[in-house]
């Protein structure tokens, strides 16, 4: 038999001890030696420094140090600052709602003390002398120093033994350390950091201009693979860059959200910037951007959580769109115009016993595969009219210089420099790449991929318009159906329509497929009408169209895009190619894969070791 349990004796409800509840408080605030610098930062950044350093031994257990040069702190309120919720910040609810610093809560202070070795050193701008306060025994003394405050903090949890076994390596809560100051480094470019570890110089960042500290901190890789966000709309401006799909991670670590300065993690920020990337990165790839908002902070509860770290809007919906917005809006450009405004790498010099060669880009031009004899090329789709393939293709202007061929090569016209960003088709390769010359060099696009981003956008532009034109079918195309599919297509008449697609009953086992989306008129019917209705299947009729428009309208441009094997011809190709520099977010296709790449002329010769 097992064992009656006896309740515990009750005991008298009493108040807590100071020293206690200060601890306690010390759970929630201080949770290891990246904590005590992000709350000793916060704090002179409020104080108005212009420079903050940070020194730090065994990762910030043995010593955290952090010196600034803000206004100081008044030798009577020196003791006061160690205090539980005695802060300079706020002193109304009015305050409250409307904080504009980064602490205020007045409690870090004292928690931090709780569980260290503690001492405030501080002199107020304009004082005779600075005062050092001694936490544990509460000692204030004259001192030297300049304006501005240090506060030492030695042998982090040595009263609390138990959560100090809960740290990491050194190196590792050093990494933490570091990665707190560089949040308040992208936020703040006009301060200057340093920190310090085991006495050597680990990172430092200058004062300057916010591309310039996101050049500095996050690598000038990140200024190249990013675009630049600038959007207002109401109370609200987000500003920052946002990378390119091409510079997404495997992990969500270089994902910085800033609320009027302040670094949160906030769900609705995060999920708004992961659905502008939707459609543009490829399986479970995590965008990388630095993202700040700026709103009305009496719209934003910043007293969510002691660290500071969450935050609640008044009007979440709002935030999200406009960060969604904002983010899509800088992604929409298509980014091949970058290869005409780009400058011309300068080509390496030949060795001098190696013959003159003529540049790449006046090389005659590499016949493209014709269609074999007997195969109909038809045009793509209805995406281009023959007036507009012709305008498309015009024929490039004659250049200044005579025009050069090397034997029966084809006359080669140069390409004008600036003119067609992703150059002239000279070629496609394998029925899959379509090979193209501008004034950077060899551009290689993926035709499939490319062609269905084109009637991707093109579909949820018609979408946006609440129409998508439909063409009937001349001869209803019907095929055998399963009963699932009958009553789906049954049920889902008005979404039906509003896609472009009629599907209507032909016998119980039978389906017909009498019109479809203009933009896929030459496409599998069949197919399409079959891929759209397991999309439906899946899917609560009444908000399909909410819920999954762009997965089903992808759907329909996946089947709607010219197939790989597919002869081409010039006029088709060079059509495609303009049509890429004209569509938004053309650089990636619907599954986030690029759809093309730039092989500059520099990289060319390197292949071929000229000039070596």
């Amino acid at each position: 038999m097992s064992a009656v349990l006896s309740p515990p004796p009750r005991r008298p409800i009493r108040e807590l001890p100071d020293e206690l509840v200060s601890q306690i408080a010390a759970g929630e605030v201080v949770e290891r030696p990246a904590s005590v610098v992000r709350e000793l930062v916060d704090n002179a950044l409020d104080a108005g420094a212009s420079q903050v350093t940070v020194r730090l031994l065994a990762g910030g257990v043995r010593l955290i140090c952090v010196e600034d040069d803000g206004g100081g702190i008044a030798r009577e309120e020196l003791p006061l600052a160690l205090k539980r919720h005695a802060t300079s910040k706020i002193g109304s609810l009015a305050d409250l709602e409307s904080v504009a610093t980064m602490g205020f809560r007045g409690e870090a202070l004292a928690a931090i003390a709780s569980v260290s070795e503690m001492s405030l050193l501080s002199r107020e701008q304009g004082a005779a002398t600075a005062f050092l306060l001694d936490a544990s025994s509460g000692e204030l003394r004259p001192a030297a120093r300049s304006a501005g405050t240090t506060v030492e903090v030695k042998e982090l949890f040595f009263s609390t033994p138990a959560r100090r076994k809960f740290l990491k390596t050194d190196a590792t809560e050093m990494a933490h350390c570091l990665e707190a100051v560089r949040r308040h480094a992208l936020a703040r470019p006009d301060v200057g950091f340093t920190v310090w570890h085991e006495g050597k110089l680990v990172e430092q960042w200058r004062a300057g201009t916010r591309e310039q500290r996101l050049a500095d901190v996050l690598g000038e890789d990140f200024l190249e693979q990013s675009v630049a966000v600038e959007h207002a709309i109401g109370p609200l401006r987000i500003r920052g860059r946002a990378g390119i799909p091409d510079a997404a991670r495997s992990r969500a670590d270089w994902q910085f959200a800033y609320v009027n300065g302040r670094y949160v993690r906030d769900k609705v920020i995060t999920h708004a910037a992961r659905s502008a990337y939707e459609d543009l990165l490829h399986g479970n790839r995590q965008p990388v951007y630095a993202l700040y908002v700026e709103i009305d902070p009496t719209r934003v509860d910043v007293n969510v959580h002691p660290t500071k770290i969450e935050v609640r809007f008044r009007d979440s919906r709002e935030v999200h769109q406009a960060v969604r917005h904002a983010v899509e809006g800088a992604l929409s450009a298509p980014r091949a115009a970058l290869a005409a405004t780009r400058p011309v790498q300068a080509e390496l010099a030949p060795s001098p016993a190696a013959p003159a060669a003529m540049p790449m880009w006046r090389q005659p031009t590499i016949p493209f595969a014709q269609p074999v004899a007997g195969h109909v090329v038809n045009d793509l789709g209805a995406l281009w009219s023959r007036e507009e393939i012709e305008a498309d293709a015009a024929p490039l202007p004659a250049a200044s210089e005579p025009r050069q061929s090397l034997g029966d090569g084809l006359p080669a016209t140069p390409l004008p420099e600036g003119d067609w960003p992703l150059g002239r088709a000279i070629a496609q390769l394998q029925g899959i790449y379509i090979l193209a010359e501008n004034t950077q060099g060899l551009v290689v696009v993926d035709m499939h991929a490319a062609h269905e981003r084109i009637v991707y956008e093109r579909l949820k532009t018609q979408m946006d318009a609440q129409s998508i034109r439909s063409q009937p079918l001349l001869i209803p195309a019907t095929f055998a159906a399963t009963p699932a599919e009958v009553a789906t297509a049954e049920a889902n008449q008005d979404t039906l329509q509003v896609l472009g697609l009629e599907i209507t009953p032909f016998s119980p086992k039978t389906l017909a497929v009498r019109a479809v989306p203009a933009a896929l008129a030459q496409g599998d019917a069949v197919e399409l009408a079959r891929s759209v209705l397991a999309e439906l299947g899946q899917h609560d009729a009444s908000s399909v169209v909410e819920r999954a428009r762009n997965e089903l309208l992808a759907t329909m441009a996946c089947h709607g895009a010219v197939r790989a094997n597919r002869r081409l011809t010039s006029e088709e190709m060079n059509a495609l190619l303009r049509q890429m520099e004209e569509t938004e977010r053309s650089d990636q296709c619907n599954h986030g894969r690029p759809t093309w790449r730039q092989l500059t002329l520099r990289e060319l010769d390197a292949l071929f070791l000229r000039g070596r």
